[in-house]
């Protein structure tokens, strides 16, 4: 069974750094092409060979956004994350079998916003502006032309019969249109939300639901794994 495997970047990014904590940009390149390869095992034993690893994401912004409780502009060409995702991305480049596609920011439409715990917060006086802080605000931009490149080549894929498996690793509803499209051409669909709860619905649109590793699961403990 040949088996094609997209992963949602910003996705996979978020959920890792969450449960399995902070890495390098190497360290974290290798954790995903070793997670993505479990998708071809069941029980230890292959079932499956790969086509291919897509990885779908957007490079950080280089502008400079206006932070209002700092009351100044925060250059992001300069930051952490533009440095860390630039060498994460230059390191699955070297991996076999990855095809990259990225997409682009809407940086134009930057913002900061109050996280929404704060705002409720603040809505029932349970927390005063001037108690506010840095962490308390989180950076809104939008993502452009992800979505569509998943689509599109999950539709080429099935078309063009390459594969006869795909695994989709996504938290994201609007993969739904492009699921009902590979299965009706006959195309194993599998979604893998690494224990991101999904919504019931979306069970009929999929054949299978998988996550490989329990430790995204956040009622894993390693005491209980070894009971």
């Amino acid at each position: 069974m040949r088996t094609a495997i997209l992963v949602d970047g910003g996705f996979y990014r978020r959920r890792a750094q969450s449960r399995l904590g902070e890495k390098t940009a190497e360290e974290r390149a290798d954790e995903l092409n070793k997670y993505c390869r479990r998708h071809l095992y069941h029980h230890g034993k292959q079932v499956a060979n790969l086509y291919r690893i897509f990885y779908y994401d957007c490079l950080p912004m280089d502008k400079k956004v206006y932070h209002p409780l700092l009351q100044r502009q925060i250059d992001f060409s300069q930051s952490d994350l533009r440095t860390w995702m630039y060498a994460f991305i230059e390191q699955l480049k070297k991996k076999r079998k990855f095809a990259i596609r990225l997409g682009k920011l809407a940086d134009e439409q930057a913002q900061f916003l109050l996280r929404e715990d704060i705002t409720r917060k603040l809505c029932r006086s349970a927390l005063q502006v001037t108690d506010l802080k840095e962490q308390d605000f989180l950076l809104d931009v939008s993502q452009k032309g992800v979505d569509m490149k998943i689509g599109l080549d999950i539709a080429s894929l099935a078309y063009k019969q390459q594969v006869d498996q795909i695994v989709l690793i996504s938290g994201d509803s609007d993969f739904v249109p492009a699921a009902k499209l590979a299965r009706r051409e006959g195309i194993d669909f599998i979604l893998d939300p690494l224990y991101n709860p999904i919504k019931p619905d979306l069970f009929e649109h999929i054949d299978g639901l998988r996550t490989c590793d329990p430790h995204f699961n956040p009622n894993w403990s390693e005491k209980e794994s070894t009971e």
